[in-house]
């Protein structure tokens, strides 16, 4: 009777004894993307203190820390070498330091990096530096050297905390071709992140049997085809959601802040999260774990945005780079020239200014070309009239876009052009219309916003030109003539300058609007610049000295009685104020 009671009561305490040895463990992952150069809560274009920056992240970082101890996982996703002087200088005018982008990182603790497309648009020689300062791997599952069939970079990491095996596969959107010029990625390819995936998780799962995989993406959420349907971009949700095994995917690349759950094939949830850019905010997961006898029985995955820019900056971050930030203010705060007149982009939207035909007028002679295009890089830029710095050329020119010379058709410049309007000027039905191709505010009191980005709207130097806006799309521009008045033919072969993006594809002007098969683009590059081209505009400017900028005044808005109205009402709802 006794042995019994015995035997019961060790059943009934069973569960217990059970539960008793489990074990949970929470994980906490961090992740930036997208920074851009934000290294310091100071902005070296515009020269004034701005909010977010890495220096903050280090705050919230060391707090987290505190908490989770070896437990925190740090991660960066990718475009952290292009944006901010501070990221230029070290790219291109002290080659001979440790990079700052690898330097900072390694200071921070970061366990991983991944590669970004504007990481790769620095060059070979720059991103294989920067990788090798890195005390930490950077990823590219998807990067694939083309001698060896093999990534060119490390395809994921393992990471052991707590007895518990994470895994981190890293990819970068594949559409590079698309945007850079393959002498910036020479000896690579890039291959589609899904059938990568499906390639590695496999992989992975025999040959680590991880507990946690987690899919470090830099590529967006909203998936599209580019390049004539030749690479899928932005398919990070769509590779959580057909490739089972992720428990999390960290996204990057849009820009956009996202933080929800979906569901894969298998009907398991996946965490998609994206704190977006400029280290304003950070992706911050935790992860929950259950042991039982070494060996996780369940796992909880919950993720937020976490904003940092009210808090503190790091002052062991501020003291450590000093000098770097020192040598980056001495960099950009060198005078190149004098403007005898503001510029600023906002006219650009409404007729040609002296902002773009600046550009203009250098891609015209620096190339000898007949015809430039060139389009707002930054969507509300301007530069004051007096002396000019290089901190100002940042503002002039945003990114590290070569300059190509390339031969087109007269028809294949108008279906460009074409297309290119279409992105910005809408069709009128009414002199009460928008002129502006517009999104309307979501609430009352905000302005609105195009819907297309400004640097897609590419305006054209060296032929006369008119855009009417009462016509559909596709049937807005009629070229008059070339600038010097002799006449422009459909037939003819032209030389046209323009930029490294818009040659190799970006915006789809010349594949979409021209019609060249991207793939043959290539073929019309008659020559390209060495270096960017914001190199050649400081020098321009250095050389000059002082200039007088003036809108050269080739194309126009047509109908003057409708649009000269409409211009001044989308002004001051697109900009908050009158024009002037």
């Amino acid at each position: 009777m006794k042995k019994s009671i015995l035997a019961l009561i060790a059943l009934l305490l069973l569960p217990l004894m059970v539960q008793a040895q489990d074990r949970t463990v929470k994980l906490k992952i961090i992740e930036t993307t997208d920074v851009h150069g934000c290294f310091f809560p100071y902005d070296f274009i515009t020269r004034r203190a701005v909010g977010g920056s890495m220096a903050r992240v280090h705050t919230y970082v060391q707090q987290q820390r505190e908490l989770y101890k070896e437990d925190l996982i740090l991660v960066d996703n990718g475009d952290i070498l292009q944006g901010q002087p501070t990221a230029y200088y070290y790219n291109f005018v002290d080659t001979t330091s440790v990079h700052l982008a690898s330097d900072m990182l390694n200071f921070m603790g970061y366990n991983v990096g991944n590669f970004g497309n504007h990481d790769i648009e620095v060059g070979n020689a720059v991103f294989e530096r920067w990788v090798h300062d890195c005390a930490f791997p950077v990823l590219g599952a998807n990067i694939i050297d083309t001698k060896t069939g093999q990534p060119h970079f490390k395809p994921y990491e393992v990471i052991v905390r707590d007895g518990i095996k994470v895994v981190v596969l890293g990819m970068i959107t594949p559409a590079i071709p698309v945007w850079l010029s393959e002498n910036l990625w020479k000896g690579l390819r890039f291959e589609d992140m899904e059938q990568t995936a499906r390639k590695w998780i496999p992989i992975i799962q025999a040959e680590e049997h991880p507990d946690i995989i987690v899919g470090l993406f830099h590529a967006g959420k909203d998936a599209e085809w580019l390049g004539n349907g030749k690479y899928r971009e932005q398919a990070s949700v769509e590779v959580a959601e057909r490739v089972p095994g992720f428990d999390v995917v960290l996204m990057g690349h849009d820009h956009a802040r996202e933080c929800r759950k979906v569901t894969n094939v298998e009907g398991k949830e996946v965490l998609v999260i994206n704190p977006a850019n400029r280290a304003f905010n950070v992706a911050d997961v935790e992860i929950t774990c259950t042991l039982r006898d070494g060996r996780v029985v369940d796992k909880q995955v919950e993720g937020q945005l976490v904003s940092v820019s009210d808090l503190a900056v790091s002052q062991s971050f501020m003291d450590r780079f000093a000098q770097q930030y020192k040598d980056v203010e001495t960099f950009v705060s060198k005078k190149i020239g004098t403007f005898t007149e503001d510029i600023t982009t906002r006219p650009a939207y409404f007729g040609p200014s002296a902002f773009i035909d600046l550009i203009h007028t250098l891609q015209l002679e620096l190339t000898g070309a007949e015809i430039s295009f060139a389009a707002p890089l930054s969507f509300d830029a301007r530069i004051a009239q007096g002396d000019v710095y290089v901190s100002d050329m940042f503002n002039l020119y945003r990114f590290e876009n070569m300059l190509y010379t390339m031969s087109f058709t007269g028809k294949e410049i108008l279906g460009a052009l074409e297309m290119s309007y279409d992105n910005w000027i809408n069709v009128m039905k009414s002199p009460n219309d928008h002129v502006l191709l517009v999104r309307e505010p979501a609430k009352a009191g905000d302005r609105i916003q195009f819907i297309e980005p400004s640097y897609n709207f590419d305006s054209a130097a060296g032929i006369i030109y008119t855009v009417d806006v009462r016509k559909p799309k596709g049937q807005k521009v009629t070229i008059v003539s070339m600038a010097d008045g002799t006449p422009f033919s459909l037939d003819k072969t032209y030389k046209v300058a323009v930029n490294s993006y818009r040659g190799n594809g970006g915006g789809s002007q010349l594949i979409d609007g021209a019609g060249i098969p991207s793939d043959k683009l290539k073929d019309r590059i008659i020559q390209s610049t060495d270096v960017d081209l914001r190199y050649y505009l400081m020098k321009y400017i250095e050389e000059h000295h002082t200039i007088s900028p003036k809108a050269l005044g080739q194309w126009k808005l047509v109908p003057e009685k409708w649009v000269a109205p409409a211009i001044k009402r989308d002004y001051k709802l697109l900009f908050g104020e009158d024009m002037k």
